[in-house]
C-alpha cells in the first residue's frame, strides 16, 4: 500500500494541467468524497497498528501535496495574463449565440414567395450578369429600339468594346431562360436583384430587388392576371385592399398595366406617401406578347 501511495505522489509532483478543465479532473481524482484521498483514509483502521504510523505520514503528505498543486494552478488559471484576459474556465457553461434578425427586404421576398407558392407558382432564378439576348432581344426589344432608352443599363465593356454583357435590368431576363428550358405550362415568379444607372434617392436606388411572375397555358386571360394581382395585394397588404390598373406600355406585354394599390397609411384619404391621391404604384403587369413566346420558340397561336 506504501509503494502506492508513493506512486500517487509522483503522480501529483509530475501533473501540469493545461486547461482548467484538467485541474478540475485532478481535483475530483484526489480530494473529492470519492477520491483517492478518501478512500486511503479510509482504509487507516485496517492497517497494522505497527505501520499505521507510517501509512498516516504518507497519506498526509500526499494529501498536502495534491491541494498545494490544486491552489497553485488555480491561481495561475484565474491571474490574468499580459493582455489583460483572464484565462479561459472551460468548466463554465457556453455562451448562447445571439441569433441575428432577417432583413427587412429577405422577409418582404420570403413572404412574396409563399403567397405565390400558395396558387401554384414556383420559384426560378438566374444570373445578375446578363448577354444581350436574354436581356433585351428576346423581350422585344430590337437593336436601337427607342424602348431600351428607358432603362439606364450598367454594361460591361469586353474586349472589343462591345457593349453585349451588362447586369440585368430586370428579372425578366429569368422569364426568358425559363421559357427557353421548358415547355408550357408554365407558372413562375422570378425574385432577385437588379441594376439601374439612376440616380439615388429616399425612393430609387441604383440597384433594388424584384420579383416578376410568368403564366403561361391555354385559356389565361386578363382576368386571371387581374385576380391573381387582386389576391397577391389582399394577401401582402390586408383584405380590405382595393387595386386599380392604369394603361401603360412594356416592350414585352401587351396589354400592359400599372397598377396601384389603395393607401395603407391613410386608407385611401390622402397622405405624403400617396402624394394625397389615396394611391399607391406597386407593379407593372401584362399579358405576354406573342412576340416574345414566338423567339422562345413557343407556340403563341
Amino acid at each position: 500500500m506504501q509503494d502506492q501511495i508513493k506512486e500517487y505522489l509522483k503522480e501529483v509532483e509530475q501533473f501540469s494541467p493545461a486547461a482548467k478543465v484538467q485541474l478540475e479532473d485532478f481535483r475530483i481524482r484526489f480530494l473529492s468524497k470519492k477520491g483517492v484521498m478518501a478512500e486511503l483514509f479510509g482504509l487507516m483502521k485496517d492497517i497494522d497498528p505497527a505501520q499505521r504510523k507510517e501509512f498516516g505520514l504518507l497519506v498526509n503528505e500526499l494529501k498536502v501535496k495534491a491541494e498545494e498543486k490544486v491552489n497553485s494552478f488555480k491561481d495561475v488559471f484565474e491571474s490574468t495574463d499580459n493582455t489583460g484576459k483572464k484565462d479561459l474556465d472551460y468548466t463554465l457553461p457556453g455562451e448562447n449565440i445571439e441569433l441575428g434578425s432577417q432583413h427587412p427586404i429577405s422577409i418582404v421576398r420570403n413572404r412574396i414567395n409563399q403567397i405565390f407558392q400558395r396558387i401554384g407558382f414556383n420559384i426560378s432564378y438566374g444570373p445578375e450578369i446578363e448577354d444581350d439576348w436574354h436581356n433585351f432581344s428576346a423581350l422585344n426589344f430590337p437593336p436601337d429600339h427607342p424602348a431600351r432608352d428607358m432603362q439606364d443599363t450598367f454594361f460591361i465593356e469586353k474586349n472589343g468594346g462591345t457593349n453585349d454583357i451588362a447586369l440585368r435590368t430586370h428579372t425578366s431576363s429569368v422569364q426568358v431562360r425559363v421559357m427557353e428550358s421548358q415547355p408550357p405550362p408554365i407558372r413562375t415568379i422570378c425574385p432577385g436583384r437588379v441594376y439601374r444607372n439612376e440616380a439615388i434617392s429616399a425612393r430609387a436606388h441604383c440597384f433594388f430587388h424584384q420579383v416578376e411572375g410568368l403564366y403561361i397555358d391555354e385559356g389565361v386571360s386578363f382576368a386571371d392576371l387581374k385576380q391573381t394581382l387582386l389576391y397577391f395585394a389582399r394577401e401582402m397588404f390586408g383584405e380590405d385592399t382595393q387595386i386599380r390598373l392604369r394603361p401603360s406600355y412594356f416592350p414585352f406585354t401587351e396589354p400592359s398595366a400599372e397598377m396601384d394599390i389603395s393607401c395603407t397609411i391613410c386608407k385611401g384619404k390622402g397622405c405624403n406617401v400617396c402624394k394625397y391621391t389615396g394611391w399607391v404604384e406597386i407593379l407593372g403587369c401584362g399579358m405576354v406578347d406573342p412576340a416574345v413566346m414566338d423567339l422562345c420558340k413557343i407556340d403563341s397561336t
